[in-house]
């Protein structure tokens, strides 16, 4: 019978962990970026705010959102290269494991939710 003790890490081990687990963070929410939208992501969900009147697109959570057009209450919007109509107040639209919900339209922008489904 071997005898083994236990060993608990040293500093340097969990510093570099804790750096490691810090620049994954980094990686995943810089993944984010946008062109004529301004994002703000964690690590399973974002809210987009797309301009109207331009290109606006996003690629968030590994895939591209873009704003096809709004009138009214009602948007038109891509996500994970699927066309959505969506409506203020609805339920979320289940599209590529995602679920997206319209959040507000005014004439200047249209903010939507993007999040991970928790099964997908």
């Amino acid at each position: 019978m071997t005898k083994r003790s236990a060993t608990t890490p040293t500093p340097l081990r969990r510093t570099a962990g804790l750096l490691a687990g810090l620049a994954l963070g980094v990686a995943v929410l810089a993944g984010c970026s946008s062109d004529g939208a301004d994002t703000d992501c964690g690590l399973d969900a974002c809210t987009v705010t797309f301009d109207r009147g331009v290109d606006a697109r996003a690629s968030i959570l590994g895939v591209e959102a873009k704003l096809i057009g709004a009138q009214g209450d009602q948007v038109t919007v891509e996500v994970a290269g699927e066309q959505l109509s969506l409506t203020i107040g609805q339920q979320a639209t289940e599209v590529g494991g995602f679920a997206v919900t319209l959040d507000s339209v005014t004439d200047q922008q249209v903010q939507i939710r993007v999040s991970r489904n928790a099964g997908g």
